[in-house]
């Protein structure tokens, strides 16, 4: 027996019958790599806010080294567009699944080797040279794997249920900031001296037993039935990323200018904000760290529930919704920061990231992959969002903390920025082709 499968580009896909068992493993597996991956991720952006600038930077001044710790922050995020574009070329060549293994180990490896770099101390710029090459590898490792993490969900999902299915992976990112905050945490409340000179480095060694586990998980899924039916139709393209290029432009700048507000606004809350409560507001690391952890886990439940609201209202529409939120957001968010009560401080993350976000981040999967055709719709949404990840999350928190300097410590100039960001973001959504799937 065949069933019909489609993401609304006009193309039936023609597949064996397919369960909710087969639904479930495709997205529970999308989500168990899309969490490890950001695991990796996310711990290095948390130990570039609490200790990067002391253990390679330590001769700088204080907001100097951490200008310097957020810009290798910020290589990885130059590093996804090529990750974007080699994965993407051969996801839409040779297949999802093979891509997303590889890329699963180009996320762990370079995050083991990080936790073996020596201090300034020891190797003097040898030790900054290494941290940026291996934080390059993560960013390619990062713009390979959401493209084909989404995929993988929304091409298997059923016909109705898409934004569902779709918003799992996105569950990962959560999941994957639990768990980096929570191995953050536990190395931070070790006496100072024994944290700095080998206590920060038991999270990033801890990441090989994670990349095992998602390997085994994502080795039992099967390859997507879109892209199969795309290679039996023989419509595979020989330049998948020049083709997005020259015949969807459209469909990329509008993804570009959307995601770019979304991903400023994660990364101002997960990276920046900590940055700015401990070392402007004072308060104490742990505390924002569990509060961010509050945040991620309140995501975990209203991630899929947007998911599946946006199957009822739409994708578009869902995403619109969260832009708002964002702008309307921005203000009473620092303005909760800057009360330093840890009540506030706890609610101005919990909303930012458990309710704020997941509006903005669930209904992305389907969104942008909906912008493009089959044969290129790996590189298409992978280059198109890790272009927007150098322009919002990237250098974000550099910018941030450049705008806090000249506002003299007042976020007044962040706010602005994140406002006019989100201004644009809404322009570019309403621009976007809405999804029927």
């Amino acid at each position: 027996m065949q069933t019909p499968s489609t993401l609304d580009d006009g193309a039936a896909v023609t597949t064996p019958t397919r369960t909710t068992r087969h639904y479930l493993l495709a997205g529970w597996a999308s989500m168990a790599g899309t969490t490890i991956e950001w695991y990796d991720f996310f711990l290095y952006g948390t130990a570039a806010a609490l200790v990067f600038n002391r253990i390679f930077f330590p001769s700088l001044d204080p907001t100097v080294g951490t200008l310097a710790a957020f810009g290798t922050f910020a290589v990885g995020f130059i590093g996804r567009p090529l990750g974007g574009i080699v994965f993407g070329h051969f996801g839409d060549r040779i297949g999802r699944k093979s891509m997303l293994m590889a890329t699963l180990l180009l996320m762990g490896v370079p995050s083991m080797i990080i936790g073996m770099i020596p201090s300034y101390d020891s190797i003097g710029y040898w030790s900054t040279a290494l941290l940026v090459a291996m934080r390059f590898l993560q960013g390619m490792a990062v713009g390979g794997e959401w493209g084909g993490a989404v995929l993988m969900a929304v091409e298997h999902a059923p016909k109705g249920r898409k934004g569902l299915f779709g918003s799992l992976p996105q569950t990962g990112v959560g999941l994957g900031l639990i768990l980096s905050s929570l191995a953050m945490t536990s190395v931070a409340a070790m006496a100072e001296a024994d944290m700095l000179s080998w206590g920060w480095r038991i999270p990033f060694l801890a990441s090989i037993a994670l990349v095992g586990l998602g390997g085994f998980i994502r080795l039992k899924v099967p390859e997507s039935p879109d892209f199969q039916k795309m290679k039996t139709q023989g419509k595979a393209v020989k330049a998948p990323v020049l083709a997005a290029i020259r015949n969807h432009p459209r469909a990329m700048l509008t993804i570009i200018g959307a995601r770019a507000a979304e991903n400023t606004w994660f990364y101002m809350v997960v990276t920046f904000s900590l940055a700015y409560a401990a070392n402007h507001l004072h308060l104490p690391k742990a505390d924002v760290l569990h509060a961010i952890t509050a945040g991620a886990v309140l995501s975990l439940v209203t991630m899929p529930l947007c998911g599946h609201l946006s199957d009822r209202i739409g994708q578009r529409r869902m995403f619109a919704i969260g832009l708002v939120l964002m702008c309307l957001f921005a203000a009473p968010f620092f303005a909760m920061l800057g009360t330093r009560e840890p009540t506030a401080v706890w609610w101005a993350m919990v909303l930012g990231l458990g309710v704020v976000f997941p509006i903005l981040y669930a209904p992305q999967s389907l969104l942008f992959a909906t912008q493009f055709p089959a044969e290129i719709r790996y590189s298409g949404i992978s280059l198109s969002v890790q272009l927007a990840g150098i322009l919002g999350g990237g250098f974000a928190p550099m910018i941030a903390t450049s705008l806090l300097a000249a506002g003299g410590g007042d976020p007044h100039y962040v706010i602005y920025y994140l406002v006019g960001l989100g201004t644009f973001a809404i322009l570019c959504t309403l621009l976007m082709r809405s999804p029927r799937a």
